[in-house]
């Protein structure tokens, strides 16, 4: 958590090539069919991706829990849609693992989306909404060293390598090996002289309140029709 009375993360974030918002009623096939379509990808590097594909109702209650944590201010899971909302391209967050002054974000992509800098985006948006939003004062990404492109990330974005944690990670799979973690960080300082300082996003509250007013491509200021409001 990011302290007691510390603005909560939007419930919606815009940049030009997606939108990463709070999960809704509406979205658990769309995550469904982002997660079915991926299962390969996903599992090389994700423990829970080995334990799909899981019947949709699950899926709805997942996400229930997830929209549940977001209302409360303990936990922020993103998902992460096309500018028009109708695919879901991967998911995010913004988790409470690394203590009270800040947050870790996690990041996947589906199959169909990768290597086109849609984690990069997701990233550096969540990155200054952390910052400028919620006010923490520092943020870290925690990667498999054996996963080079998801290690990619956070050097381009200019996060700071601090070091790698051995066997940190979980097997991939039961009786397995446990994993090393590559961790790397960016302080506020570094933050408010980078050029994630000036990443351009739209981001709403609740109520659907401006919270961040950026300029960004039309596109991805469009939603779907129909769609709920955060």
């Amino acid at each position: 958590m990011t302290g007691v009375g510390a603005p909560p993360g939007p419930y919606r974030i815009a940049a030009e090539r997606l939108v990463a918002r709070c999960w809704g009623p509406r979205d658990p096939p769309l995550l469904k069919d982002a997660i079915d379509s991926s299962l390969d990808h996903l599992r090389a590097w994700m423990p829970w991706a080995c334990e799909e594909p899981k019947p949709l109702q699950e899926k709805v209650e997942l996400l229930r829990v997830f929209r549940a944590r977001f209302d409360l201010g303990e936990e922020f899971v993103y998902g992460v849609f096309t500018p028009d909302e109708s695919e879901v391209v991967g998911g995010s967050g913004l988790h409470p693992r690394i203590g009270s002054a800040g947050f870790e974000i996690g990041y996947w992509i589906r199959a169909s989306r990768v290597r086109r800098g849609f984690a990069a985006e997701t990233s550096a948006a969540l990155t200054r909404a952390a910052f400028d939003v919620c006010g923490v004062d520092k943020i870290e990404i925690h990667v498999d060293p054996a996963n080079v492109a998801s290690c990619g990330v956070p050097r381009k974005l200019g996060y700071v390598e601090e070091g790698t944690l051995r066997r940190r990670l979980p097997p991939m799979r039961p009786g397995g090996p446990r994993r090393d973690e590559l961790v790397f960080a960016l302080l506020r300082e570094e933050y408010e002289s980078s050029r994630l300082a000036t990443f351009p996003i739209q981001a709403y509250d609740a109520a659907g309140a401006t919270v961040v007013g950026d300029s960004v491509s039309a596109p991805s200021t469009r939603r779907r029709s129909g769609s709920s409001r955060p």
